[in-house]
């Protein structure tokens, strides 16, 4: 039985970046050889980058893609690494029109190719990209169609993308036979996908009778974030090797697998390139909690925004409440405090405890602080407009927002928003206010969560002896605007824990008005949340791009008619 040693190496790469990216793949072949691997495999659209979005219809862009991929054919020869078997996702297109798939000559593909001394010998390509991009409907298997099977170390090794793993049918159906079934992915994060994915390769690899490897891409791309998490079972679905969330890394594991003898196998390699290597032990990192998770998932996703757009440096107004303090801890420790700059924006109702926290924040994690009153900015505004109620409410928050895009404007920083998904969700938010900026961290969190990372963040600390980033007082008093004298968020919204509870059926699981109240809630209760977050989906439309960690994520999977009559009624 033939031994096969693959390395799954889950990348960073950066959309449009095709000679950083084949650079980057490049030292992956390098460390993967330099391991003994027989077959190193990148992830999904690795060449390109992932999600491309409309550049996968531009010809020049697709051109570009292909002339990459011969070009680090090529190279991969020049570093001495033809004979390693590397296994890279690019985007491609059709060569001729496809009568029986309605597909047009030059229509883009979402494509592996298997490079082994420097030519292309063999590709599966397929049309569709989950959510996030223009292919197509989704290809899975046509009768008649061969699939991608190639050989490798003698081990006979089917291909697959991503989506393929998901559907019934398709490369479970054509892995039968092979010794490993090999699907490269972009998945994203969402909550508890881990779980779901590790589950998903074990019921699959039991279907297909055949081990099977996931190779997973890490890194942000605007509003997503893909944590890695590559992985390893055997044909029990036992798992033999898992690779850490959100890191760069090479996941190298030695598979004694079957001798292949399938008909349609292209062959690559005959035998190992290295017989006599020592073995490599398998490795699993450790899971994180929930709370990790979800933490690691804003750093990373907050950093490569950042990094990625070329920012030198954030800034955020701190209000000495919860959800600055948050985010500022978010940027700390995504960017380094050096880069973070806070500044407290205080109005005639801002109470003196909330300078305090504001202050005693940028102290915990060494940001630069600064303060700018804002009271006579809003008096020059109120002499010639003398507002009252809410708008002088908002003149405000929208007098905080002018002053944070100055001194971006003047100074080169990224504006982070500091709103939380709770708050988006019913609209408790100013247009032009608190709403400015080029990036929200934490828009996709509710607030009840927000609570929780604040206190798991500061435990985090405490556990290794360092000082906790967010003071306690933050954490611990009732959220507050103040924008008018002893103003609590309670005013206007339901206990959080209550509207969270809320919002996760009717956001998330599209649970209806009448569900909700079945579910035991108050029906004019249900009826004023819906009312509000159906009203506010203008607001959202207008806010600034954030981290997705949820299945819902308002702008990008949740998208409601801004002009409509239709009500969600409990009666």
């Amino acid at each position: 039985m033939p031994t096969l040693r693959i390395a799954l190496a889950q990348a960073n790469p950066v959309v449009g970046d095709l000679a950083g990216n084949a650079a980057r793949a490049r030292a992956a072949a390098a460390e993967a050889a330099s391991r003994g691997a027989d077959l190193v495999a990148l992830p999904e659209m690795f060449l390109t980058g992932y999600p491309i979005e409309d550049l996968a219809l531009r010809p020049s862009f697709q051109e570009a893609s292909r002339t990459t991929l011969r070009q680090l054919g090529a190279d991969l020869v020049a570093d001495g690494l033809g004979d390693l078997v590397v296994i890279v996702g690019y985007l491609d297109h059709e060569e001729a029109a496809d009568a029986r798939l309605g597909r047009p000559r030059g229509a883009p593909v979402n494509a592996a190719a298997v490079l082994h001394r420097g030519e292309v010998v063999a590709r599966y390509a397929k049309h569709h990209l989950p959510n996030y991009g223009v292919f197509d409907e989704y290809r899975y298997f046509v009768p008649g169609e061969s699939p991608t099977v190639v050989r490798v170390g003698g081990v006979d090794v089917a291909l697959a993308i991503c989506e393929d793993l998901w559907r019934e049918g398709g490369p479970v159906t054509w892995a039968r036979g092979a010794g490993l079934l090999l699907v490269i992915n972009g998945s994203p994060y969402e909550r508890n996908k881990d779980d779901v994915r590790l589950e998903l390769c074990q019921r699959r690899a039991r279907e297909s009778g055949c081990s099977l490897a996931y190779v997973n891409m890490v890194g942000g791309q605007d509003e997503l974030v893909f944590d890695g998490d590559s992985l390893v079972v055997d044909r029990e679905g036992t798992l033999i090797g898992r690779a850490a969330r959100y890191d760069d890394e090479i996941l190298v594991v030695d598979l004694d697998l079957p001798a292949g003898d399938r008909a349609d196998a292209v062959p690559v390699t005959a035998a190992s390139a290295a017989p006599d290597r020592e073995p490599s032990p398998p490795r699993s990192a450790p899971p994180l909690s929930d709370d990790a998770e979800v933490y690691g998932a804003l750093v990373l996703g907050l950093r490569d925004y950042v990094d990625k757009n070329a920012f030198r440096s954030v800034i955020l107004g701190l209000s000495g409440g919860i959800d600055s303090a948050l985010v500022a801890a978010i940027a700390c420790d995504a960017l380094g405090s050096e880069r973070v700059h806070g500044v407290a924006l205080p109005s005639a109702y801002s109470s003196q405890h909330s300078r305090e926290d504001a202050a005693d924040l940028a102290r915990r994690t060494g940001l630069g602080f600064r303060t700018v009153e804002i009271a006579p900015m809003v008096d020059a505004f109120q002499d010639s407009l003398d507002l009252s109620g809410l708008a002088e409410e908002n003149l405000q928050a929208r007098v905080r927002g002018v002053t944070l895009m100055a001194l971006s404007n003047a100074e080169g920083h990224l504006v982070l928003a500091t709103g939380n998904k709770s708050e988006l969700s019913v609209g408790y938010s100013t247009i032009y206010g608190d709403a400015v900026g080029g990036f929200a961290p934490i828009k996709d969190v509710p607030k009840s969560l927000v609570w929780r990372l604040a206190r798991w963040r500061n435990a985090q600390a405490e556990s290794r002896g360092e000082t906790p980033p967010i003071p306690p007082r933050s954490i611990e008093k009732a959220p507050s605007a103040e924008l008018r004298p002893g103003q609590v968020d309670q005013d206007s919204l339901p206990p959080y824990d209550v509207l969270d509870a809320i919002l996760d059926d009717y956001v998330e699981h599209d649970q209806g008005a009448r569900d909700l109240v079945r579910e035991g809630y108050d029906s004019a209760l249900v009826e004023e949340v819906i009312r509000l977050t159906d009203a506010a989906e203008y607001k959202r439309r207008q806010y600034p791009p954030g981290t997705k960690i949820s299945l819902r994520a308002f702008g990008r999977d949740r998208r409601l008619p801004i002009t409509s009559r239709w009500r969600d009624l409990a009666r």
